[in-house]
């Protein structure tokens, strides 16, 4: 699976209580005088007993844990003994006459989660060190060995005990945990007791030669077996795609938030697309999720995303789907009788304030949200997080907040609270960016969550209900971060009842399964909580709001029009499913009429890539009559004026309609015997000509006459003109076909023609004896045989295809072509039928005559052979043809090039290399992205010389003098030579490079000046950020004056340079720069250490990076709902 993606930040314009930002009096923020009164509502600082202090309805309190976090008694679910999908239980296996056990001891079956376990005691022998054998007796927990099934798993922890017979001994106990599946169904210790400790009688495990082995097994519901989650639990499953179990934690925790489900059932969906519609999906698993009896699916739900197959095996983010998915309902929402629903549920209110400590301001923000980010790392439980959430920011120093006319002021940044909605939603910020590997990493700490909460205390003023929240659901994570498994357990009543649901296995579980086991962390001692399996998001709901939020929805909140609406899809489903399971009882009879022949082009009568059939879908075991019937009803004809000729393909590969043998069909075979066991079988329906008065078929005698088709050449418009059938003896002269063939093109009678047998797609002969007999002049002549036939006209033979031989010999070559420009995605295209025998530059020509450019402008590109896209360039100098370019395609298969148009021509283009970097303006603001394209062997003095023709130079101090510098992760490596040669640069790598403008300053230095490579930076070195520079400094000059000019270069204000602090970076070690002004420039101080590995010192500007921020890896998928 796919990485999880890191955690999305806080809603827009919330303020971050851990970022250190700078707010401005003149912002978007109201500013107001502050209240000096004694309680002025907001937040004071920790007490000198740290303990913290916070305002409950304007009074001052010390808010301790046990006021958030509410003590709730964990209620155990209880089964029968007699319950075989019970969770857990304990087995007794008493085994005597244990001095003579030789083999395996297997204790009677035990049923848990609806499998059969067994104790299973072996003596083992093992090899000492020394060489000695040692005895002792193996231990394990047997599941489901019996069965014969390989699909089947389930997880289990166990307790394993040999019980102490002496009183007031204690047993001995080992623990397990695994996964058990047919390849490893035992599990246990190959070495549990030595065999000399259990036979000694003073040690209490062995007594009258019989020991007891006792274990108690917990197990999760099992995959891969039969197991009844409506009958366990009252409640299904979703069904995995793939990688879709953060998608169905998320489901089964909106459709249990009943009101929202009520508002998704009221959404008007009648004119939606079935198709597209996100509301309808949501509604039609949420339909299925209340009436069906086993698990549903979500295909339709996912297609309605917009989402293909690869989306649905890449795991994402369960929050970021939260967000994207209530975000589009919300929209969808608008409008109508259900808007405002999502808000009303989720949307809290919280005020970030900034106030001055010495000056009576402070500013004010009221801001939504949906859900709440909590810290996790550090942190002991949702009381520690929240107290870190509103626990004000100190802004002094260089973080001063700038209050207008008081100028910078020291200040306490922070939010507080003001509304909580009835469902809140916590995110547990369990992944984290390390720098170390530069990747998000999963934090598997032990993090403390209550079933009872009270948030009164995080209010600015206490609201008409209390904020006592109860835990609904916990979305638990196992895995890493780079993938793993989500399952939610959620409380569908909020009565304590609790049930996991893992896709489609729904089972019952008890409170501490739900929340104790998920609080993460490890324990030697107790192994029901695994390393990476953790709670990674909560959902409470407000107590005050219980019964409204969770309020019955039964089939009466469902609009009718809806349930017709699945209940018809249902039964086409049913239908279709039902077609499926008899499609082998059936055959597809594919129906052809003299229409479709009209306008052929090609070889045959007609082209069976591109033909669109009739398609007939009758029982095999049907009869001609049956066939004839559906015909009929079909075209319209009665069966008196229809005749069949199933189309047959020859040995030469010509594809041609045939005699059929009527008496057979009549005579009581079958359709399947009829088509020989062809299926689909492909038919010729002949008619009687609408336009004649002929109300029968004429006679054909299959014993004397042939069935002949008829085409006309034009060799002025080279197109081929369909001419109908026509019966002929195969006694009659050629030349006696003259006539009719004539009266077919409105020829007069006497008109000279010339005669072709269509023999085989590459085979086309002029019949020169027209005195022959049919059956002589004609090759091996059949039924279905084709004539084609032109006028005799001289002034046709100075035509570039004179004869229909000549077509039909070009037409061999002919291909039709796709081209699509790759930079426009899904583009059209344009097809242009050109010859396999052309060259690359003969078909740049046509593609260029239609594109009206130069041929020598355009680039061509294959396709890729493993998806829908652009691949490699072909090369200008292609000495083969298009057939050469296409091998192995299908003959009559479209093929499919891409193109970009170019802005030098091609054969310069493939001398030359593609080389990105980017240029930067002299303020070190602005950059764009070039793509410069010098020659292969070419020198950076090369490169330069080009980009000058690209960039536009400064109009003041321009020394009109580029350089080209190598960076990494926003820092300055290093200034590459005017001679380095090109092939040297590596753009391959996490390297980039950029093009300045040399100012005018750095040009001629002295001996005393040097360069010194400068990047900003936030707090870690790590966290470089913005557009690096080149500073000169000269030695034992004054740090101020550089700064004056650092100031002059990039443009800043005073405030600007009073936020920054200067840092020198040696061997990745932070020495900052002092504030006195008398400081110096030690130029030495920038010379790298003697055999030193890393990058030369710089110099840091340390201060908070202003640019947005990104929210996530470049390499990751955002989640996107395309409908």
């Amino acid at each position: 699976m796919s990485n999880n993606p890191p955690q999305s930040g806080r809603p827009p314009g919330q303020a971050s209580q851990n970022n250190q930002a700078v707010a401005s009096a003149d912002s978007n923020i109201d500013i107001e005088p502050m209240d000096t009164t004694a309680d002025d509502g907001l937040p004071s600082p920790p007490g000198a007993d740290g303990k913290f202090v916070f305002p409950i309805s304007g009074v001052r309190c010390s808010l301790k844990e046990s006021d958030v976090m509410l003590n709730d008694e964990l209620d155990e679910v209880h089964f029968e003994e007699d319950d075989e999908s019970r969770s857990e239980a304990t087995m007794r296996f008493e085994l005597k006459n244990v001095s003579q056990l030789k083999e395996t001891a297997l204790s009677s079956p035990t049923m848990v989660r609806n499998l059969p376990w067994k104790i299973m005691l072996i003596p083992r022998t093992q090899q000492q060190p020394d060489g000695s054998q040692s005895k002792a007796l193996g231990f394990f927990l047997q599941c489901n060995a019996d069965s014969e099934s390989t699909t089947w798993s389930i997880q289990a922890q166990a307790d394993l005990r040999i019980l102490n017979q002496l009183d007031g001994k204690e047993p001995c106990v080992r623990k397990i945990s695994h996964l058990y599946y047919y390849k490893e169904n035992d599990w246990g210790y190959s070495y549990f007791i030595s065999w000399k400790d259990l036979m000694d009688p003073e040690k209490g495990s062995i007594k009258n030669d019989t020991i007891i082995a006792e274990v108690h097994v917990t197990a999760e519901a099992p995959h891969g077996v039969e197991w009844d989650s409506k009958k366990l639990t009252g409640y299904v499953g979703l069904r995995n795609q793939g990688a879709t179990c953060y998608m169905n934690s998320l489901l089964q925790v909106l459709f249990f938030t009943n009101q929202l489900r009520k508002a998704v059932y009221q959404m008007p969906t009648e004119t939606d697309d079935s198709q597209k519609s996100v509301p309808l999906a949501l509604q039609r698993v949420f339909y299925e999720l209340q009436h069906s009896d086993k698990a549903v699916g979500t295909k339709k739900l996912t297609k309605s995303f917009g989402w293909e197959t690869f989306d649905t095996f890449m795991q994402h983010d369960v929050q970021e789907l939260t967000r994207v998915l209530l975000d589009n309902l919300e929209t969808k929402m608008k409008g109508t009788t259900v808007e405002g629903t999502i808000p009303k549920l989720l949307e809290g209110k919280m005020l970030s304030y900034i106030k001055c400590k010495h000056v009576e301001y402070v500013s004010t923000k009221e801001e939504s949200f949906y859900d709440i980010q909590l810290n996790v790392k550090g942190k002991k439980n949702i009381f520690e997080s929240l107290r870190e959430y509103t626990t004000p920011e100190t802004m002094d120093g260089v973080n001063k907040y700038d209050a207008g006319e008081y100028g910078l002021q020291e200040a306490d940044k922070g939010v507080i609270f003001t509304h909580f909605p009835p469902v809140l939603h916590l995110q547990l910020m369990r992944y984290q960016y390390d720098p170390l590997t530069d990747c998000n990493i999963k934090i598997n700490d032990r993090y403390e969550f209550p079933s009872k909460m009270n948030l009164d205390p995080f209010l600015r003023k206490v609201e008409d209900t209390p904020a006592i929240y109860t835990l609904h659901a916990v979305f638990v994570h196992s895995g890493d971060n780079h993938g793993g498994h989500y399952v939610v357990y959620i409380n569908p009543k909020g009565d304590g009842k609790w049930c996991r649901f893992d896709d489609d296995v729904v089972s019952r579980c008890s409170k501490k399964e739900a929340i104790n086991n998920n609080f993460g962390g490890t324990s030697d001692d107790d192994l029901t909580s695994r390393h990476c399996t953790n709670a990674y998001m909560l959902a409470y709901i407000r107590e005050a709001y219980l019964a409204e939020v969770l309020q019955p929805v039964g089939d009466t909140c469902i609009p009718d029009a809806l349930v017709d609406r699945f209940n018809e899809e249902k039964r086409l489903e049913q239908l279709k499913r039902k077609e499926k399971n008899e499609q082998h009882l059936y055959m597809n009879i594919q129906v052809i009429t003299e229409d479709q022949f009209v306008g052929h082009q090609g070889v045959d009568l007609f082209d069976p890539d591109r033909i669109k059939y009739k398609v007939f879908r009758l029982l095999k075991q049907a009869k001609i009559g049956q066939l004839m019937e559906s015909l009929a009803h079909s075209l319209g004809y009665p069966a008196t004026q229809m005749r069949i000729w199933p189309v047959q393909t020859r040995e030469n590969g010509t594809c041609r309609p045939q005699v059929f043998d009527i008496e057979m069909a009549h005579s009581g075979r079958t359709l399947i015997e009829m088509a020989e066991n062809e299926t689909p079988w492909t038919i010729f329906v002949e008619t009687v000509n609408p336009d004649s008065d002929c109300t029968e078929l004429p006679e054909f005698d299959k014993e004397n006459d042939v069935c002949l088709f008829l085409k006309f050449y034009d060799p002025f418009t080279r197109n081929i003109a369909y001419c109908g059938h026509v019966f002929f003896s195969i006694s009659a002269k050629i030349s006696d076909l003259l006539p009719i063939l004539n009266e077919r093109v409105g020829f007069p009678p006497n008109t000279p023609l010339l005669l072709f047998e269509e023999v085989k797609p590459n085979l086309v002969e002029l019949i020169e004896n027209m005195e022959d007999q049919l059956d002589r002049g004609l090759d091996e002549i059949m039924d279905g045989d084709i004539i084609i036939f032109q006028k005799s006209d001289v002034s046709a033979e100075h035509l570039e295809l004179p004869t229909a031989k000549d077509y039909f010999k070009e037409l061999i070559n002919r291909i039709e072509v796709l081209f699509c420009d790759k930079n426009i995605p899904n583009n059209p295209g344009f097809v242009l039928r050109l010859s396999n025998k052309m060259d690359y530059m003969e078909m740049a020509v046509a593609a260029a005559n239609h594109l009206q450019t130069d041929a020598l402008l355009l680039q061509f590109f294959k396709c890729q052979s493993y998806r829908d896209g652009p691949g490699n360039p072909i090369k200008c100098t292609f000495e083969g043809t298009l057939r050469d370019l296409f091998p192995g395609h299908k003959p009559r298969q479209q093929k499919k090039l891409y193109f970009q148009l170019l802005n030098i021509k091609i054969n310069e283009l493939e001398n030359k290399k593609p080389f990105k970097c980017n240029w930067v303006n002299t303020k070190y603001k602005e950059e764009k992205e070039l793509v410069l394209y010098p020659n292969k062997d070419d020198t950076v003095a090369h490169l330069l010389k080009e980009a000058t023709e690209h960039v536009e130079f400064s109009e003041a101090y321009s020394s009109h003098k580029l350089r080209l510098l190598e960076l990494v992760s926003c820092r300055i490596l290093q200034v590459q030579k005017d001679d380095s040669p090109l092939d040297c640069l590596n753009t391959a790598t996490n390297k980039t490079y950029r093009i300045e403008e040399i100012p005018e300053d750095q040009l001629a230095l002295t001996e005393d000046d040097c360069l010194v490579p400068a990047a900003h930076f936030n707090k870690e070195i790590f966290s470089t950020f913005g557009i690096p520079f080149l500073i000169r400094m000269k030695h034992n000059e004054l740090f101020s004056v550089v700064k004056a000019r650092i100031k002059a270069m990039l443009d800043y204000t005073d405030k600007d340079m009073e936020k920054i602090r200067f840092a020198i970076i040696i061997m990745g070690k932070i020495q900052y720069i002092t504030e006195d002004p008398e400081y110096l420039v030690n130029l030495k101080d920038f010379e790298c250490p003697i055999g030193a590995m890393q990058p030369r010192p710089w110099l840091g500007l340390d201060h908070i990076n202003r640019a947005p921020k990104r929210s996530r890896h470049l390499q990751e998928k955002a989640i996107k709902i395309h409908n």
